[in-house]
């Protein structure tokens, strides 16, 4: 049984189970099952056992490899890269020129990026613990457009493992119609380590979603928010917001920074009366 099980998931049996992901990932448990019950069968595993359990492990890490396809890999590396080179702008800590600073602490700054153009910043403190600003910004994403007024839907396209998601964004017109409608595609990528939690995307490419009539194709650069408990105050969460975005069509500048910088100001009020509002909902329940 168990050496039929390895032919079955290594695909050597049929050439056509290469491609049949549940079934090797079957496999692999199985594998895991048999060793345990010829395991537990003496006293003591033989060293045959041991070494198959570890070549069988090492095998069941490389086929979890083999679950993703090449298209979607390559949204995970896309992913993870825009994720390092956000993180590497925001690590620089020179160059920022203050766009807009609010009585609460809030403000947003800007840089010029060689090879991506002006980047805004905002840094605020929210007065709710991570989890909670976690369980908005990504585990009810697609919610967003009910709390934050420059969004009119956020759908999620495809998810792709625990970590990434490919979506579509349909922003909503700006005060007084000085942008008109833009939409996004987007990967996006989210992972916590630790105490830190980081949400990065970049634009993408995404077959199943054209271009759509009436609404101009607009560009998230490398963007991310980095989320972490305020220091000495674990039940407060400290997030910076890096935000790249190319609008596409013709916009004078200086329309493109008050926009973007208000928009993110604009963000974090709302996202504040968004976590107030469900906490004051949960406590009536």
């Amino acid at each position: 049984m168990l050496l039929a099980t390895f032919k079955l998931c290594a695909g050597s049996s049929y050439r056509h189970m290469r491609n049949m992901k549940g079934l090797r990932h079957q496999a692999v448990l199985a594998i895991g099952q048999e060793l345990n019950r010829r395991a537990l069968g003496g006293p003591v595993p033989s060293a045959w056992i041991n070494q198959v359990r570890r070549r069988s492990s090492l095998l069941g890490s490389r086929l979890e490899e083999t679950l993703y396809s090449d298209q979607e890999m390559a949204y995970i590396r896309q992913g993870e890269d825009a994720m390092q080179k956000a993180l590497g702008i925001l690590s620089n800590q020179e160059g920022w020129k203050e766009e807009n600073q609010q009585a609460n602490g809030d403000k947003v700054l800007s840089k010029v990026i060689p090879d991506v153009g002006k980047v805004f910043r905002l840094e605020v403190v929210v007065d709710q613990p991570m989890d909670r600003l976690y369980g908005e910004l990504v585990d009810r994403m697609e919610a967003m457009g009910e709390w934050n007024p420059s969004v009119k839907e956020i759908k999620i396209l495809q998810r792709i493992g625990k970590e990434t998601v490919i979506t579509h964004e349909l922003a909503a017109e700006s005060a007084g119609n000085l942008v008109g409608p833009r939409d996004f595609v987007s990967v996006r990528c989210a992972k916590r380590r630790g105490s830190t939690c980081v949400l990065a995307g970049i634009a993408t490419h995404f077959g199943e979603m054209p271009v759509q009539k009436g609404v101009i194709r607009a560009e998230h650069g490398p963007t991310c928010m980095v989320l972490h408990p305020l220091a000495g105050s674990p039940s407060k969460t400290k997030l910076t917001w890096l935000l790249s975005i190319d609008l596409k069509g013709w916009l004078p500048k200086t329309i493109i920074n008050q926009v973007l910088s208000q928009t993110q100001v604009d963000f974090a009020n709302h996202l504040r009366h968004r976590l107030e509002s469900s906490l004051a909902s949960e406590a009536k329940c």
